[in-house]
């Protein structure tokens, strides 16, 4: 290659560099013109986002109102067994008389599993999970139920925010996988026709723990 041939790429790159400089700079809004603000409060935003996308949010006071509204759940959806690979929220629902099972040959028929999250975003009801959680990568697509135990402590409003404040929690040693969860999973590929956990849980309920 001529030296003025590989000036000439070295000049391209250099324009292509300082043209996503001035993108980014033209587009960098703050987060307040890029979504609608988080109102009247980030808990119930979050519950309104999320039960628009056939998501269901329950207020809990604290971890004892926690382990009786799940126990409702249970008793009106006729599940007489959570999979549940955090030892931490089962030994809760263990003190409550709730019944846990984390074997694996319960894995494949379970009916319904509960984990616990990294973030809830308000703005967009979203969840969001990562490889580090100790129910793994799997519970958080498998269980046709999808149970998940959070506490407002954990509420952000934004995308923006999640991911910071999960960059905070982990510095350089990041989970090799960061997921947001927005609702049940959907599809609407056959015939316009939206279908409920086609590739994923078909219900999706955050139980929302005040403290």
């Amino acid at each position: 290659m001529s030296e003025n041939s590989k000036n000439k790429i070295l000049n391209s790159i250099a324009a292509v560099r300082t043209q996503r400089a001035a993108a980014i700079a033209v587009n960098s809004y703050p987060d307040s013109e890029l979504y609608r603000p988080v109102e009247p409060d980030a808990v119930s935003c979050f519950k309104t986002e999320l039960e628009s996308i056939s998501g269901s949010c329950i207020l809990c006071k604290n971890e004892e109102d926690f382990s009786r509204k799940i126990k409702e759940l249970l008793t009106e959806k006729h599940i007489e067994k959570l999979f549940c690979r955090d030892g931490s929220i089962a030994e809760l629902l263990s003190k409550h008389h709730i019944s846990t099972t984390s074997d694996k040959n319960d894995f494949e028929p379970m009916e319904a599993g509960i984990t616990g999250c990294e973030f809830l975003i308000a703005r967009t009801g979203s969840v969001l999970v990562s490889s580090a959680s100790l129910s793994g990568r799997q519970m958080h697509a498998f269980p046709p139920v999808h149970f998940i135990m959070a506490y407002q402590s954990q509420l952000v409003d934004y995308p923006e925010n999640a991911l910071k404040a999960i960059q905070q929690k982990y510095g350089t040693k990041l989970p090799s996988a960061i997921t947001t969860i927005t609702g049940p999973s959907r599809t609407a590929d056959i015939e316009k026709t939206l279908v409920l956990g086609a590739h994923g849980p078909k219900e999706l309920i955050v139980l929302l723990i005040e403290s």
